[in-house]
């Protein structure tokens, strides 16, 4: 058994999310070559981790859609009536269906992401960061989603204005429990 894997054993347990210390964000290209970046305020999330094997860990995380935030509160407004429909569907969730090991340190984890009640598989890349004793864990990653799947749309100009592309950037934290 290798160094790396004793060390991911240790942190076999439960977790509950440190909102304190994870941040959710996201990256929307928009027109030409403007980024806008955000992220989500208010979320919760537990995880079961299995370092020994990895398959058996799983995660479930939900986030309160009108807590997105970008540094524009008229921006804000609009992504949440025209774009999340916030109203309707006041929550984004995750829940995992895999976890696979991909490098000494590093997670494919495949879930079920609902967005605007449409739910499709979305894959995270995510690399372990910390693991100090077990208490806190920490992983940062991320994947690309076409917003466009889960009508995140507000009209057919909206497609030309704002590419479809969307990335996600997690730098997530989790404590123990018990």
């Amino acid at each position: 058994m290798s160094t790396t894997t004793t060390a991911l054993a240790a942190l076999t347990g439960d977790y509950v999310l440190d909102t304190g210390r994870t941040r959710i964000g996201f990256v929307a290209r928009h027109a030409l070559s403007t980024r806008v970046r955000g992220h989500f305020d208010d979320f919760e999330g537990r995880a079961h981790l299995d370092g020994a094997v990895p398959a058996r860990s799983h995660v479930r995380l939900t986030l309160r859609a009108d807590s997105i935030r970008t540094g524009n509160a008229r921006r804000d407004e609009h992504l949440c009536a025209a774009f999340l429909d916030t109203a309707g569907f006041p929550a984004v969730e995750f829940a995992s269906t895999e976890v696979r090991r991909t490098g000494d340190t590093r997670f494919a984890v495949t879930g079920d992401l609902t967005l605007r009640s449409v739910t499709r598989p979305v894959t995270l890349d995510l690399e372990l960061t910390g693991g100090g004793d077990g208490h806190r864990v920490a992983l940062r990653g991320g994947a690309v989603i076409d917003r466009c799947a889960w009508g995140v749309n507000q009209n057919a100009a909206t497609r030309f204005m704002v590419s479809p592309k969307v990335r996600l950037e997690l730098g997530v934290a989790v404590l123990r429990l018990g």
